[in-house]
């Protein structure tokens, strides 16, 4: 593995708060072994608490890809390259530079680019922390006693299977348990690890996931940024589905429904037009839509650098002064007028470009005003799990069962949802995947489902690549393995 990724500085912990004085006197922290580690773990439980916390805070701080960029970011960082790479996010100019080797397809065949290496770091960091947790309480197959060393293991294991998910989608072309892979560091003494086989991954991605569902039974959290029963059960959700195993993917998402999440509802304002109560834009806390997220707060510092610099016209940054993020002309054409969510995007200057300013925006709505980032940023909310669910039920052949799930989430949307009615077979799962597309526009998640529905998506209203089909395989799509890893793993070489 690259210097990058070597020993987690539990010096993140100590920031937290989590370590005391004699012991950072007593031992340099970016040498504690793990033994060490699961000695003071041991006598101090808020060790490993203040880890996970470090590991939650690596998903929205600013550089954890390993640049200086205003593209690094953490996980929203990343759903913006993923939606770039779907087609269906438009960067609508290239007046500052950031995603414009994304959003030409140029920086994903370049394999020194370093678009490549900034998600490989972000992921593998992510994964070497977890490894440290994982080592700490007794490796991978330990008997744990207590609920609370079980909910930090499933904190841990949940955070490793979600990287390790996102690897797998971003750098490889296609669900397929054959080929090689990805390096799968399971363990702090895993050392430069060649390529396991699609299998592989796949297998443990699901195996983490299914075991901390029953790990973090009965866990509370303490704010939306962790991970809970719910996230596993999310996460398990999508890998199931990816897997072809539909049967477990709609009875998973099925019972993260059930735990009384609600979807989105609309308000309306005079001329017609329907605006969510902010609900893309602020946590609105328990029972509303959101499952996993960061409820981000002054303190977290984040400004011009930030999903809402990129992407939202009233916040004070690049979205607003030169390079809009838009939703793709072919996409929104697509959209019925009686479909509400045609509102959340409008022209304002008439230029072609369909802004999101009724989906996600600063509650201030003054234009450039947002500079210091106090809207919230969502990772995983519950409309996902209808979708879920009824993509599974469709390539399940169970059109019937798919129709009612998706109608729970169209009826919310859609003035006239009746013509579901009449969809079945390839025009069903053709609808699904549409829906998937306009409900999470913005928020990474139409990336996975261009690839688990290997399509192909017409570019229209882009700068480059304007009415090209790309179907879901072309290697523009994917990340290169980056030349670092390349160069520092001796196992991996470039074919």
């Amino acid at each position: 593995m690259k210097d990058t990724l070597k020993y987690f500085l539990l010096a993140l912990v100590v920031g937290l708060g989590a370590c005391t004085d004699d012991f950072l006197e007593s031992e340099p922290t970016e040498f504690i072994s793990t033994d060490r580690m699961a000695e003071m773990g041991g006598q101090n439980p808020e060790i490993f608490n203040g880890t996970i916390r470090g590991l939650y805070t690596l998903m929205y701080q600013t550089g954890t890809g390993g640049s200086t960029g205003h593209d690094d970011f953490g996980q929203k960082g990343f759903d913006i390259y993923s939606d770039l790479l779907s087609g269906d996010m438009v960067l609508g100019g290239y007046n500052y530079g950031w995603y414009k080797d994304i959003a030409t397809l140029a920086s994903t065949v370049d394999y020194r680019d370093v678009d490549n290496y900034r998600a490989w770091r972000y992921y593998y960091r992510i994964i070497r922390a977890a490894n440290t947790i994982i080592d700490g309480l007794g490796g991978n197959d330990v008997v744990l006693d207590t609920d609370n060393e079980k909910w930090q293991m499933g904190q841990a294991k949940t955070m490793r299977a979600y990287s390790y998910f996102y690897l797998a989608n971003f750098y490889l072309t296609e669900y397929d348990v054959n080929s090689a892979a990805l390096p799968l560091y399971l363990s702090l003494e895993d050392k430069n690890l060649g390529l396991s086989t699609g299998a592989d991954v796949w297998n443990q991605i699901k195996s983490d996931l299914e075991q901390s569902v029953v790990l973090l039974d009965g866990y509370s959290r303490e704010g939306i940024h962790g991970v809970n029963k719910d996230v596993a059960n999310g996460l398990l959700a999508y890998t199931y589905l990816t897997m072809g195993d539909y049967a477990n993917a709609a009875s998973t998402a099925q019972e993260v429904i059930d735990n009384g999440y609600a979807i989105v509802p609309f308000d309306y304002v005079v001329g017609g037009s329907a605006i969510p109560r902010n609900a893309f834009s602020y946590y609105n806390g328990e029972g509303a839509d959101w499952i996993w997220g960061m409820d981000l707060t002054l303190d977290q510092g984040l400004d011009l650098v930030s999903w809402w610099g990129q992407v939202d016209l009233f916040t004070y940054s690049y979205a607003w002064a030169g390079d809009p993020k838009t939703m793709d002309m072919g996409l929104y054409n697509s959209i019925p007028e009686t479909d509400l969510r045609k509102y959340w995007f409008l022209d304002p200057w008439a230029e072609g470009l369909n802004y999101p300013i009724y989906k996600f925006y600063d509650e201030g709505r003054s234009i450039g005003g947002q500079r210091e980032v106090t809207s919230d940023y969502v990772y995983m909310r519950i409309e996902e799990m209808y979708l879920i669910k009824a993509e599974a039920e469709a390539f399940d052949n169970k059109d019937t069962e798919a129709k009612i799930t998706l109608s729970s989430l169209v009826v919310e949307r859609n003035a006239d949802p009746s013509y579901l009615d009449a969809l079945s077979g390839q025009d069903l799962k053709d609808e699904i995947y549409k829906q998937w597309r306009v409900e999470m526009w913005g928020e990474g998640k139409s990336y996975l489902a261009m690839k688990r529905n290997h399509a192909t998506v017409v570019r229209e209203g882009h700068i480059d690549h304007d009415g090209v089909a790309i179907p879901s395989n072309d290697d523009r799509l994917t990340f290169d393995i980056p030349y670092q890893e390349i160069q520092d793993n001796p196992n991996i070489s470039r074919n």
